[in-house]
């Protein structure tokens, strides 16, 4: 990191502190976020710093989450140190195997498998030990759906909606903001998917779950099983999703009595919600926070959007505007 940098003497001083001792952290990520992560060792050992800039991201949200979490049986990074003013956390050090970069024809059913029974657990952190989790309510989903319209339609595509097109997509958004509030509300990691697992010592640990909040009960399996960065046959998701539906029986969380075809309802719609979200987020990050790589994983979302809003008559228009003037049009700005 360049000296000039400010945040990076201030961290590098904090740690030299810590360990009595002259250390050199080196980066390793920057999220989608504003935060940066850098690895430092000592003595043998391994941690995880994380630089999150308190005026934007204060770091007492992931301590108390990590805490709940670990209560729950969730593994998850161990805070080791807390820098609340300067916005700095020492971690333990999880890797750097994420479960994606694992992920085969011959494994994925099991990893898969292994990572929807952990969401028991993660359905059940409902608090973060003082005040409940957030509420992902009408008006949350309203506004994440908004991001698509502002920064890849406005923004990137440069397309101005004319009256007839907004009023499609109202009541599109509509459809969805009605399938998220008719569902069971869980404790909900709210970015669970294969990123955000890491493998270590044959067992999965969840990362990034400062964001977590109460809401839909099939958020975090479609997030999973509809990952924005990998797409696995129909057929497979469709048998996961059937576990997951089952596994939510037996635990006590469904209805034993639901239909099986309100589930797939709501598991595609919260699927569609996401990726039209994260089309618009990958977006954002481009122009509003200097991040363009993203933009390589938009053409997937695009593509679950079409598939998915395709397959229910209600959102028939909405998939043709996707298909004959959103994808060709993007395809055209790369």
């Amino acid at each position: 990191m360049p000296l000039s940098d400010p945040r990076f003497l201030v961290l590098n001083a904090w740690l030299n502190r810590i360990f009595d001792t002259q250390v050199t952290p080196e980066l390793i990520s920057g999220d989608a976020s504003f935060r940066r992560y850098f690895r430092v060792q000592s003595a043998g050992k391994s941690f995880i710093v994380m630089d999150s800039p308190p005026e934007l991201i204060p770091v007492m949200p992931f301590v108390k989450l990590a805490n709940a979490y670990k209560s729950k049986g969730v593994l998850t990074p161990q805070v080791i140190e807390i820098n609340v003013e300067d916005g700095f956390l020492l971690l333990s050090d999880l890797g750097d195997v994420q479960l994606l970069s694992e992920l085969t024809p011959d494994n994925v059913e099991r990893y898969y498998g292994q990572a929807l029974a952990l969401l028991d657990r993660v359905s059940r952190v409902r608090d973060n030990g003082e005040f409940p989790l957030p509420l992902y309510d009408g008006e949350f989903v309203k506004r994440e759906l908004e991001i698509f319209t502002e920064w890849l339609i406005n923004h990137h595509l440069d397309i101005e909606l004319d009256d007839t097109t907004q009023s499609m997509l109202d009541r599109t958004y509509s459809v969805l903001i009605h399938n998220a509030a008719e569902q069971p509300v869980v404790g909900m990691h709210r970015d669970y998917h294969s990123r955000n697992l890491m493998l270590k010592n044959g067992q999965l640990n969840v990362i990034d779950f400062q964001d977590a909040v109460l809401g839909p009960i099939t958020y975090d399996a479609v997030s999973l099983l509809r990952d924005c960065y990998v797409r696995w046959p129909d057929e497979l998701v469709e048998m996961l999703m059937l576990r997951h539906f089952h596994q939510l029986i037996e635990a006590g969380s469904l209805d034993e009595n639901l239909p099986l075809e309100t589930y797939r309802r709501w598991f595609d719609l919260m699927g569609l919600q996401r990726h039209i979200k994260a089309a618009g987020i990958f977006a954002r990050l481009k122009y509003r926070d200097d991040k363009p790589a993203y933009m390589n994983d938009i053409p997937l979302t695009l593509q679950y959007i079409r598939d998915i809003s395709g397959c229910y008559h209600e959102l028939s228009d909405f998939c043709h505007w996707v298909e004959t003037l959103i994808i060709p049009t993007f395809e055209e700005n790369r």
